[in-house]
């Protein structure tokens, strides 16, 4: 017999362009965040057809609020309706926001390590933004996010 087949999408969101880098986010993105903004952008661009079509194997596996960092998967007939309501998300809540797709992998393994590799960048780089105002808190949490991609399955 054969699995089911997946694609799995790592998204990244930038929060409000137009606001100051070092601030504070106006929101923060969880799992059922992400997840409603998808299913409606598919319900506005495709209608209820295209949502009850998607909705089979959608899932948002892994979010960073930190780093702002989405592992999304679909099934392979509907990712790329997935992959086109991602990319037209305008905002989560009443925050504008921007979506863009990093990778795109058949796999959860091959998925994973590319997640990890693009997280940790990420952090540095988010490092260098806060620089002194980084708090121990802020590092833990990124461990356990860091923990949670190497443990992620199907």
């Amino acid at each position: 017999m054969v699995g089911f087949k997946n694609r799995y999408m790592i998204v990244e969101v930038f929060l409000d362009p137009n606001r100051d880098l070092a601030g504070h986010d106006p929101i923060i993105i969880t799992q059922f965040n992400i997840s409603k903004a998808i299913k409606d952008s598919i319900l506005l661009n495709f209608g209820e057809c295209g949502l009850a079509s998607s909705l089979g194997s959608f899932q948002v596996k892994y979010v960073n609020p930190i780093t702002k960092l989405c592992i999304i998967r679909a099934s392979r007939e509907e990712y790329q309706k997935v992959w086109s309501a991602i990319t037209m998300v305008r905002s989560i809540g009443n925050c504008p926001v921007l979506c863009n797709l990093l990778d795109l992998s058949g796999s959860i393994k091959a998925c994973r390590n590319a997640a990890l590799k693009c997280d940790e960048l990420k952090f540095e780089q988010y490092k260098l933004v806060v620089g002194a105002r980084l708090s121990t808190d802020a590092t833990q949490h990124m461990q356990n996010c860091l923990e949670k991609i190497k443990i992620l399955e199907h």
